[in-house]
């Protein structure tokens, strides 16, 4: 089972029954799937591992935090290591 709105909606606390974010959530949901697949190098596991959700809601948070970011100077960006930590034991061994 993959994130489900009301689940990310719970992670970011956000008040149910306030639905004025639904669709722009429902697509960081999209978009924080696809990258954690790509960065897995994968599909996701099914069912999805905690770590794996973890990640994905982290990611989740991230975006919706975040919308208009911007990076200053070489390297002023960083990825969350928690974000790693989660996912790297489930990363595909192959070579791209």
């Amino acid at each position: 089972m993959s994130v489900s709105l009301e689940e990310a909606k719970a992670h970011l606390r956000l008040i149910d029954e306030d639905d004025a974010e639904d669709g722009l959530i429902t697509g960081l949901i999209e978009a924080a799937v696809g990258y954690v697949s790509e960065y897995l190098g994968d599909d996701l596991p099914e069912p999805m591992p905690a770590p794996v959700r973890a990640a994905v809601l982290l990611l989740v948070a991230d975006l919706f935090e975040n919308r208009e970011r911007q990076s200053v100077g070489v390297g002023s960006y960083q990825q969350n290591p928690t974000f790693q930590l989660l996912l790297n034991s489930y990363r595909s061994n192959e070579v791209f």
